[in-house]
C-alpha cells in the first residue's frame, strides 16, 4: 500500500453496453493525431458520458424459462435456493427487497455458473446488517440487473465477489451505500455497464492474494460518489481509497467509464501492476487525482477526458505551503519494463484531453523507495525484477543487476498529442495549479542506500527516457524538472538542459 503523495525533503512515511456517446472521446487508430485546437468548455455539464445509474438497464419482467425464482417475501429465500440447487442453475429474484438471515455472515455463497438475473425493481438489501452478499470460491457466477445495497463489509474487504473468485460477470448491476467495497475482484472478471455508487471505500478493490489476478475488464461503467467514510481522514496516509484500486493486476482494460465525484482518487492502481490499458474514460471531478499509476509497470492512457479533478487535495496541499507539483495524472515509481511481458513496453499516455484539472501530469520517483528499504510502503512488497527482498542488500545492492531491479523506476514514459487547457478562473487558484513535472527527492534514508544524493533526479530527469513531446497547452504552465525548486518556463523545458515538448505549442492566454 503506497502513500499518495512524496515529498521532497523527507523519506516517505514508513451485453447491451452503456458506453459514451459520439460527443466524448472515441477510440480512434494508433496512429498519433494532433490535438485540435477546440474543447468543450470548461465546466461544461457531463451530457455526453454513460448516465448508468440514472437510468440502470431492466432486467427481465418473466423468470426465464428453467430459472429458479426467487421470492422476496421470505427472508433468505435467495441463499437457501443457491444451497439446494445444482451448479449451473440460473435464478430470477422477482420485484422487492430481498433480504438475507439477520446473521452478520449470512451470504449466498453461489455454485460454479450460477447466474443471478433481477427482475425490474428486484433488490438484495443488506439492512446495515450482514457484511457480505455474494461470497465463495465457485468461478463464472454471472449477476446481472439487480441492486445490492447497505451490506457492512469491513474496511479493505467487499460485498459482491468477497472472496475474489475467477471468472465472474457483472452486468448492469447497481451496487451502492455499502461499506467497505462495493466489489472485489477476481482473474477475468468483467463489470460491464454497472453503478457503482456511494461506498464507503471503494466501488471496486481489486485484489486477490498470489498476485494472480489477470485480464480484468471494467468497461461502460459509472462509478461515482465513493468513499463515503473519507478514510484518508480517517487514517492519514493509508492509501486506501477511490473510485476502484487495483493491486498487483496483470492485465486490465478499463475503458468507457465515466468515474466521477469520488472523494478521493479516480482510478488507483498501487503495487506491481502491469499491462494496463486506460481509454476512453471520463474522468472528473473527483477530489484527487483523476488516475495514480503507482509502482507498477507498462501501460497505455489514451483517448480520455480528464477534467475538474484535483480541486480538493491540490488546493489543501497548496494551502498548507506544500510545493510538490500535485497533478491530475500522477505517475510514482512507474514506468515502461521491456522485460516483463505485456501489451506494450512503456507507459504512454497520449490523444487526451486534460481540462482545468489542478495541475497536469506528474512523473516522480521517490529515491528512497525500494525493496527492503523502510521508505518502501508497499507493506514489504519487491519489485516484479527483483521481488526476493532479502537480495536488495549491502553490498549486492549497490552494483548491477539489483542497483536497478531494486527499486521501482519512473522510465520509458512518453506524453505526446494531448491537449492540456487551464483557466485559473475556473479552477480559481492563483499559484500551485498550473504544473507539469518530472522529479525526485535528495536521497538520504536510510543509511546503506546506494541512492543517496541526487541521483536518481539526475536519472528521472535525463537519463531514463521520459519524454513530452507533440503537446498542445493552453493556459499559464510552467514546468518543474528534477526537484521541486527548479521552476521552468516553457523555453527552459524545451531547452538544451531539459529538451522536454519538441513540436509543443502553449499560448499563455488561451485558457480562459
Amino acid at each position: 500500500m503506497g502513500i499518495k503523495w512524496r515529498h521532497w525533503a523527507l523519506p516517505a512515511a514508513p451485453l447491451a453496453l452503456v458506453v459514451l456517446a459520439a460527443t466524448s472521446c472515441t477510440s480512434t487508430p494508433d496512429t498519433g493525431a494532433k490535438p485540435t485546437e477546440t474543447s468543450s468548455a470548461s465546466g461544461a455539464p457531463s451530457a455526453s458520458a454513460a448516465r448508468v445509474c440514472a437510468k440502470p438497464a431492466a432486467g427481465p419482467a418473466k423468470a426465464p424459462a428453467g430459472a429458479v425464482t426467487v421470492d422476496p417475501k421470505v427472508v433468505g429465500d435467495l441463499a437457501e435456493k443457491t444451497t439446494s440447487s445444482p451448479p449451473g442453475t440460473t435464478f430470477w429474484l422477482r420485484p422487492g427487497k430481498h433480504r438475507l438471515d439477520p446473521d452478520r455472515y449470512a451470504q449466498v455463497i453461489p455454485k460454479e455458473g450460477n447466474r443471478y438475473l433481477g427482475a425490474p425493481g428486484a433488490v438484495l438489501d443488506g439492512r446495515k446488517t450482514n457484511q457480505y452478499a455474494f461470497g465463495g470460491s465457485a468461478r463464472n457466477v454471472t449477476i446481472r440487473y439487480l441492486t445490492v445495497q447497505r451490506f457492512v463489509a469491513p474496511h479493505d474487504e467487499g460485498v459482491v465477489n468477497h472472496d475474489s473468485a475467477d471468472g465472474w460477470v457483472i452486468e448492469h448491476a447497481t451496487v451502492q451505500h455499502n461499506s467497505g467495497a462495493g466489489l472485489m475482484a477476481g482473474a477475468r472478471q468483467q463489470v460491464r455497464a454497472s453503478c457503482l455508487r456511494d461506498n464507503g471505500q471503494y466501488g471496486m478493490n481489486a485484489y486477490k492474494a498470489g498476485d494472480s489476478l489477470r485480464g480484468l475488464v471494467i468497461e461502460g461503467n459509472e462509478i461515482v460518489g465513493n468513499n463515503t467514510g473519507d478514510w484518508e481522514r480517517r487514517r492519514e496516509g493509508c492509501g486506501c481509497t477511490g473510485g476502484i484500486k487495483f493491486w498487483a493486476v496483470n492485465g486490465a482494460d478499463v475503458r468507457g467509464n465515466w468515474v466521477h465525484d469520488n472523494r478521493g482518487t479516480g482510478l488507483w492502481a498501487d503495487t506491481n501492476n502491469n499491462d494496463f490499458r486506460i481509454e476512453n474514460n471520463v474522468i472528473e471531478a473527483n477530489d484527487g487525482a483523476a488516475l495514480i499509476y503507482e509502482t507498477s509497470y507498462n501501460a497505455v492512457i489514451r483517448n480520455n477526458k480528464i477534467r475538474r479533478n484535483n480541486w480538493v487535495e491540490g488546493r489543501r496541499e497548496a494551502a498548507r505551503g506544500d510545493d510538490f507539483p500535485f497533478a491530475t495524472v500522477y505517475l510514482s515509481e512507474s514506468g515502461g519494463e521491456p522485460r516483463i511481458k505485456a501489451r506494450t513496453d512503456k507507459i504512454e499516455i497520449y490523444r487526451n484531453v486534460l481540462e482545468n484539472n489542478w495541475s497536469g501530469i506528474t512523473l516522480w520517483e521517490n529515491a528512497d523507495r525500494f525493496c527492503n528499504s523502510p521508505a518502501n510502503t508497499s507493506s514489504g512488497d519487491c519489485t516484479l525484477l527483483a521481488r526476493d527482498t532479502d537480495r536488495c542488500v549491502q553490498p549486492a545492492i549497490a552494483k548491477p543487476p539489483l542497483y536497478g531491479d531494486c527499486r521501482w523506476k519512473t522510465q520509458r514514459v512518453d506524453i505526446h498529442d494531448n491537449r492540456f487547457v487551464l483557466d485559473k478562473s475556473v479552477v480559481k487558484c492563483t499559484a500551485k495549479c498550473d504544473r507539469m513535472a518530472v522529479l525526485s527527492n535528495y536521497g538520504t534514508y536510510p543509511d546503506w542506500s546506494p541512492y543517496k544524493g541526487e541521483r536518481v533526479a539526475d536519472a528521472i530527469t535525463g537519463k531514463q527516457q521520459n519524454r513530452w513531446y507533440d503537446n498542445v497547452y493552453r493556459g499559464p504552465w510552467k514546468f518543474v524538472a528534477h526537484d521541486p525548486s527548479r521552476v521552468l518556463g516553457f523555453g527552459q523545458w524545451q531547452g538544451k538542459t531539459y529538451q522536454q515538448d519538441a513540436g509543443s505549442t502553449l499560448a499563455p492566454r488561451a485558457g480562459g
